[in-house]
């Protein structure tokens, strides 16, 4: 931490790091955030780039990674601009480094700029790549893990509807063999019954005879 002493002392070095004063000074402070498009919020290709080149890009990215979502666009579409924004401070290296305007002074703080740039769009770039095959892989294992709960819900309900017809079947086969003792009692009985009659109108005769 700081001790009171320190502090004392840096607040004069802060007072001459505290940005532009004048109007002038800060428009060009301004003007300087704008003029190569390489900070900001908003994203636009310059007069010197191709904007078909930028399109072919965004629409070759988006091909690649078949975004599906809202947030898997923004991601992709990110870095598409992290990549042209890579390419653009690429290309303004080699304008500084052939800049006979600027002094060897200046060109070495312009290139030292545009590195920087290079190197924070190239890892804005991977990461934004990072983080959408992240969520990819996240929604890819959800989808899984909602493909096997459905597979074992099928599963489940063929053992069910198996058990099921094997009750069924089983009844039915209880219900076939009472029907076939049944039948049999029948068919016992009426043969019972033909006997009987059958013996009846046999011994008819000879009791006329003898009552004769």
């Amino acid at each position: 931490m700081a001790t009171d002493a320190q502090i004392l002392a840096n607040q004069p070095n802060a007072q001459h790091s505290t940005g532009p004063k004048t109007d002038d000074g800060k428009a060009a402070s301004c003007k300087n955030n704008f003029r190569y498009g390489l900070t900001g919020a908003s994203f636009i290709v310059l007069d010197f780039e191709d904007q078909d080149e930028y399109d072919h890009l965004l629409s070759g990215l988006r091909f690649e990674h078949q975004p599906s979502t809202m947030t898997e666009s923004i991601l992709v579409e990110n870095m598409a601009q992290s990549h042209w924004l890579r390419k653009r401070a690429i290309y303004l290296q080699d304008q500084c480094a052939t800049d006979e305007e600027l002094t060897l002074e200046e060109q070495q703080k312009q290139l030292a700029l545009f590195i920087r740039y290079q190197t924070t769009h190239d890892r804005a770039f991977h990461r934004c790549l990072t983080d959408l095959l992240k969520l990819k892989a996240e929604k890819r294992r959800s989808e899984i893990g909602f493909e096997s709960q459905q597979h074992k819900k099928a599963q489940e309900l063929r053992r069910e509807a198996a058990e099921k017809r094997k009750q069924e079947l089983h009844k039915f086969a209880l219900m076939l063999a009472e029907a076939k003792v049944d039948y049999q009692v029948l068919e016992n009985f009426n043969l019972e019954y033909t006997n009987e009659r059958n013996f009846g109108v046999a011994s008819h005769p000879q009791e006329v005879q003898k009552a004769a």
